[in-house]
């Protein structure tokens, strides 16, 4: 008896291929082989740190501008300069009304729509060297000392977790809102221009 050979189209081989991969993720990630264990909740809180342009995730804790230059004087000058303006890297203070030109300035005090992002940015990246070592008074008082260079906030004004997410920065507006439909935001309405 002579044996024959048995083909099979290119796509149908992908498609049994695919099919018998795509059972091998869920039988990877089954609890049969006693490994780990779920997090507790001193753990999740550990990591938890995320702060939203409302505030919600901001810790209690509070500063102001006058403590900051302190923080910013012994932190943050060798990478910002004295004033936040020189550098070597990132410059922190100008650039109002740059952003429409040839030669945008990207700051503080003109790109950034909420003033907890920038504590947020603060408290897990900076100081570059050593992120994550301010205390969160030493973050409000380096991110109430920002805003004031930037002319935002004024000098004696306590920031913490009430006063922040209040601060009104200067191109609140200037991004347009995710609207896709994972994210909740509603497009905003149409305004007719018929009267």
């Amino acid at each position: 008896m002579a044996a024959r050979s048995v083909t099979c189209s290119p796509g149908l081989a992908f498609a049994a291929l695919l099919l018998a991969c795509s059972a091998l993720p869920a039988q990877a990630q089954s609890p049969a082989f006693g490994v780990g264990r779920a997090p507790t909740p001193a753990e999740i809180k550990a990591i938890d740190i995320d702060v939203l342009p409302d505030g919600r995730g901001l810790p209690a804790g509070s500063g102001t501008a006058q403590r900051g230059k302190a923080v910013f004087d012994s932190r943050c000058v060798t990478c910002h300069g004295a004033t936040a303006r020189e550098g070597p890297q990132d410059v922190l203070v100008g650039g109002q009304g740059t952003l429409n030109s040839l030669k945008p300035l990207k700051t503080i005090g003109s790109y950034w729509p909420y003033a907890t992002t920038l504590w947020d940015y603060v408290n897990r990246a900076m100081p570059f060297d050593l992120p994550g070592t301010l205390s969160v008074d030493d973050v409000y008082s380096a991110t109430a000392y920002l805003l004031y260079l930037n002319g935002i906030v004024g000098e004696r004004d306590v920031i913490d977790q009430t006063t922040l997410p209040k601060v009104r920065m200067p191109n609140r507006d200037g991004f347009v809102p995710d609207t896709r439909p994972d994210t909740g935001v509603k497009p905003a309405p149409v305004k007719s221009s018929r009267r």
